[in-house]
């Protein structure tokens, strides 16, 4: 799933240890740590390579070994007080301004324990069984998803980085025999991104590539047929995401599913994810996001997207830990400069490969 742009943390942002999927810029030009945009740098193919290792080994782990072994990883990197560990403090102190740093770290190894989980999920999902997946969520309000199908008129669901929503895409295919659309933008090296795609297209998902300009177009053709069109919808820094007032301050998030709603008809649904205290994934699907009836499109897609930006926030604050930000969200975060004396052009080119949706 996707902002119409996939890449996200949980395709490739670093974790300190985790690889990390910054694109090289459009027309081939340098990747951020200069190599050229044609080739693998060192760091990407032990990326690939980590992936792969994972696919191949943890599948074939027994259940709780597999878990054991993704808190024992979720740990060490918490003790490591990394970058992207010290981020998810950061965004976790937005969402819970009143918690103590004490109350913030047991949240962020919370969170990265809920982290792994995804991982060691989703390695192991193209081996369960339908029965398995269906014991392992428990979604409520489905009615709305139902509903929307049923009226043919094409539904997309918007979700933050809660949880596993790969799982959730599984149980969507598989459960509820629903086929969907998603998007992933072209990780580096190609042979990462063509594992991502040949894992979701195993899993029942089309996979549309946003590179060429075309995504927009079939996924607005899917939903004009009655399709479902999936997509993560929690962080956007391109120059075209809207602005939207994010647990008290502006953050920005991808205009793409209010538009879409807005261009085809279909049902715009927020979906928020969690986990508890048992095996399973609980969920909810929430009520439709209506389109205005008065307005510019401008105007129509910023009440829409707030109105995401409001439903993701109710779910992310009844359960941080399992928000899986990683990186900087929020536009006055995104503004920090680098500290003196860094080169000229430090502060974009981080921005730039931060950039994962």
């Amino acid at each position: 799933m996707s902002t119409l742009k996939d890449g996200t943390s949980k395709d490739g942002t670093p974790a300190d240890g985790m690889p990390e999927g910054g694109a090289a810029s459009a027309g081939g030009g340098a990747s951020r740590d200069g190599a050229p945009a044609g080739g693998s740098t060192l760091k990407e193919r032990l990326s690939d390579g980590l992936y792969g290792a994972g696919w191949a080994t943890v599948k074939k782990l027994p259940e709780p070994v597999a878990a054991g072994l993704g808190r024992r990883i979720a740990d060490l990197t918490w003790k490591r007080r990394g970058k992207s560990v010290l981020r998810l403090e950061s965004n976790l102190a937005r969402v819970v301004p009143d918690a103590t740093p004490e109350r913030l770290a047991e949240l962020s190894k919370a969170g990265m324990r809920s982290y792994m989980r995804y991982w060691m999920e989703s390695f192991r999902l193209p081996t369960w069984s339908k029965e398995r997946v269906e014991r392992g969520i428990d979604i409520q309000d489905i009615h709305h998803l139902q509903e929307g199908l049923a009226a043919g008129r094409g539904v997309v669901l918007a979700l933050p980085h809660l949880a596993n929503w790969d799982l959730a895409g599984v149980w969507v295919t598989r459960c509820l025999g629903v086929p969907f659309t998603t998007v992933a933008e072209r990780l580096k090296p190609e042979t990462l991104y063509d594992r991502f795609v040949a894992y979701r297209e195993s899993l029942g998902m089309e996979v549309v590539p946003h590179t060429g300009g075309s995504a927009f177009g079939t996924l607005a053709r899917r939903l004009r047929a009655g399709g479902l069109v999936c997509l993560v919808a929690d962080r956007d820094l391109s120059a075209s995401g809207t602005e939207v007032t994010f647990f008290g301050d502006t953050a920005r998030m991808p205009a793409g599913p209010a538009i879409l709603a807005q261009q085809t008809g279909a049902r715009l649904l927020p979906v928020t994810l969690w986990y508890d205290e048992t095996p399973v994934m609980r969920g909810r699907i929430h009520a439709p996001i209506d389109v205005p009836e008065s307005g510019t499109r401008a105007e129509k897609t910023s009440v829409m997207t707030q109105a995401l930006a409001d439903a993701f926030a109710t779910g992310i604050a009844e359960h941080p830990e399992d928000w899986h930000m990683l990186q900087r969200l929020w536009l006055a975060d995104l503004d920090e400069r680098p500290a003196s004396g860094a080169p000229a052009g430090a502060a974009g080119a981080e921005r730039g490969g931060e950039r994962a949706e």
